[in-house]
């Protein structure tokens, strides 16, 4: 039979199909779009509900070579950022920031400990003492002596934390061994490499 008459259709080859990746690229466009929009719209307009505040600064009492001292500070405070900043002791010196170096030990109820790896609100109640509290009257304590009499320090940045590292060690092992002043010194890095003088000194220093 003849068909009726008026406009053909089309051949089904000829229909416009819409593939998966026009419907994927289509559905991109639009989602990016909105994510803009949105995007500028909280740019421009932030909630200040949504800000996000931390603690304040607390009284914090530090014990620091036999003298307290009263502080008003963040709980998120080093306690090396406190000595250094707030109480003007730099002689455990910033390097790594992370305990990994030593540069920064100080002696915690008589244990060497990393500054930079106790916060100041821990501290509290507890005993430090600080290079700076080793020499009097300009007369050097024999772990500083011994450092000078064996070139143990080049650039100094590391020289603290080993003096203090080898005050804590030679208060527990006063005549301590080879063995016992490598494992004692593991915990502090030299970037100068002076190792060897390192471990003279401490030796030196042993009895004195």
């Amino acid at each position: 039979m003849k068909g009726k008459k008026g406009k053909h259709r089309k051949p089904a080859a000829e229909k416009v199909a819409l593939t998966r990746r026009d419907f994927l690229r289509g559905a991109g466009v639009a989602v990016s779009g909105g994510l803009l929009v949105s995007g500028s719209a909280a740019a421009a307009s932030p909630d200040p509900a949504s800000e996000v505040l931390g603690p304040g600064a607390v009284p914090v009492t530090l014990k620091i070579n036999g003298t307290p001292h009263q502080l008003s500070l963040e709980p998120r405070v080093t306690l090396l950022d406190a000595l250094r900043n707030d109480l003007d002791l730099t002689g455990a010196k910033r390097v790594c920031d992370r305990g990994a170096c030593g540069a920064c030990t100080v002696i915690m109820d008589g244990k060497a400990v990393y500054a930079c790896d106790v916060l100041a609100i821990e501290a509290q109640g507890h005993e430090i003492t600080t290079i700076e509290s080793l020499s009097h009257d300009g007369h050097l304590h024999p772990v500083m002596q011994a450092f000078i009499n064996n070139d143990a320090q080049q650039c100094g940045f590391c020289t603290p934390g080993f003096v203090m590292a080898s005050k804590a060690l030679l208060d527990k092992h006063p005549h301590p061994t080879a063995a016992q002043v490598v494992e004692g010194l593991g915990g502090n890095l030299c970037r100068c490499g002076t190792y060897q003088g390192l471990k003279k000194a401490a030796l030196e220093a042993a009895g004195k």
